[in-house]
């Protein structure tokens, strides 16, 4: 069954999950510890670091299990009482992916995105997947954010190394993207919808060659929820569907970046759920991946992303990360899912 199968079973809405309350439309699996000491966490963490063969069960119940804005705090009170920064003391103290989580976890949101995306700029190759991932599902402000931390610590603009990196349709993307400008309202205009339907059905399907700037123009600027409302009317001039016509006029990284943008606005969620699948299936684990998104998902719609897992693969998303991790990587992540 494809994703878009999957999806049409079940259009979610915040009703249809479980373990939040309704209240407070909260859907993340960390929160903040309502016995919160910075200091007391600090000294903690110091104790761990020191320790013979460092102690990290501790480190894990301290980080994994505080909010990102309680971590900022612990990271300042360690630099006060150690005076040395956190960060380095854990790097030199932990290994392989232990450490790479830890790391993730002590940056704020738009620290670590930053330095997802340059990560996935520099060296050799680009990693193009990574930049429609993050870029396709982050919110005006999120982008907003991520910009500035980019522009503070790389000492350039992200839209700078994204021309540097990435050429063509995909690029037009992506700086459309960096604007920050995309709507966010959720009334739909039902005649806009329509009238958008049929743009991107005369761009692509219905003649020799795709018109890609119309591709880009209304899948990067309507927000969500007139998608869609677009994705609709589409099935009324092509009997496939638009994620299907767009695989069959499409190809490569554009391809992946369109995609990206149809299945985050069916189902953010399920998008997730399906990356950290392929990032967990066949020979060999993409860490990368799975860190990423865990760690940057943990309190925002982690919650979410289990159950469309569950929902989509017929086994726990724990379930999946017990049979591909072992050891203090596979504790913390689970952690970072909810487990005691």
């Amino acid at each position: 069954m494809s994703f878009f199968q999957k999806l049409f079973q079940h259009v979610t809405d915040d009703k249809g999950y479980k373990g939040t309350s309704a209240e407070t439309g909260y859907f993340g699996t960390v929160k903040a510890d309502s016995n919160f000491n910075a200091q007391n966490d600090a000294e903690k963490l110091k104790k761990a670091i020191e320790t013979k063969g460092v102690d990290e069960a501790a480190i894990i119940e301290v980080l994994a299990k505080r909010s990102n804005a309680q971590r900022q705090q612990i990271k300042a009170a360690y630099q006060q009482s150690a005076g040395k920064p956190l960060a380095d003391e854990l790097k030199k103290a932990l290994k392989s992916h232990l450490e790479d989580v830890v790391l993730a976890l002590l940056m704020t949101p738009s620290e670590y995105d930053a330095f997802e995306m340059r990560r996935a700029m520099k060296g050799l190759g680009t990693k193009e997947n990574v930049l429609s991932e993050i870029l396709g599902t982050r919110t005006n402000k999120e982008i907003t954010a991520l910009k500035n931390s980019f522009k503070e610590v790389y000492r350039e603009t992200l839209e700078e190394d994204i021309k540097h990196d990435v050429s063509g349709n995909l690029e037009t993307v992506l700086l459309s993207l960096c604007k920050a400008t995309r709507s966010e309202d959720r009334k739909i205009d039902d005649g806009l919808a329509k009238s958008d339907a049929k743009a991107l059905f005369e761009a692509g399907k219905n003649r020799i060659g795709t018109v890609c700037s119309v591709l880009i123009d209304i899948l990067t600027n309507r927000s969500e929820a007139q998608l869609c409302k677009i994705f609709q009317y589409y099935g009324q001039f092509s009997k496939d569907g638009l994620a299907k016509d767009l695989q069959s006029e499409l190809s490569g990284d554009f391809e992946d970046c369109m995609m990206t943008l149809v299945k985050v606005a069916w189902n953010k969620p399920a998008y997730f759920a399906e990356k950290l699948q392929h990032a967990m299936k066949g020979f060999g684990t993409n860490n990368d991946t799975l860190i990423r998104i865990i760690v940057s998902r943990s309190e925002i719609d982690l919650l979410k992303i289990m159950q469309e897992y569950k929902r989509m693969y017929g086994k726990t998303l724990q379930e999946a990360i017990q049979s591909e991790t072992k050891g203090d990587y596979e504790k913390i992540l689970l952690v970072l899912c909810g487990s005691p």
